[in-house]
């Protein structure tokens, strides 16, 4: 088997090789090879994986991306909910600072 280190790409054989694809056991350099679901593939061998292609689940994707957004959006709303909540429980009296005036009470 034929190292790493002394091989070349294939598409450009000024470069050297960095991976060497999964599908057709070629080597290519960084920019002719991408990583698609924990290997390494050329696009050539990209495009005849049989989910490669774009859209393949484009429907369930577009749902959950819905999903993520509603609830991204109900949990900003909720946090700003409780921040106004907790500012309008401090009295009054604090904002004029009339509160700092006030004799301290025996408990």
């Amino acid at each position: 088997m034929p190292e790493l280190v002394h091989q070349r790409c294939y598409r450009h054989r000024q470069r050297e090789a960095a991976a060497r694809c999964l599908g057709c056991e070629r080597f290519f350099c960084r920019e002719c090879v991408t990583e698609h679901r924990g290997r390494v593939l050329c696009s050539d061998c990209l495009t005849k994986e049989p989910d490669a292609s774009p859209g393949a689940d484009s429907k369930s994707v577009l749902v959950l991306r819905i999903l993520q957004f509603a609830g991204g959006s109900l949990l900003i709303w909720f946090v700003f909910y409780l921040l106004g909540y907790l500012l309008l429980s401090i009295p009054s009296a604090f904002h004029d600072g009339t509160i700092w005036q006030q004799p301290l009470r025996p408990g």
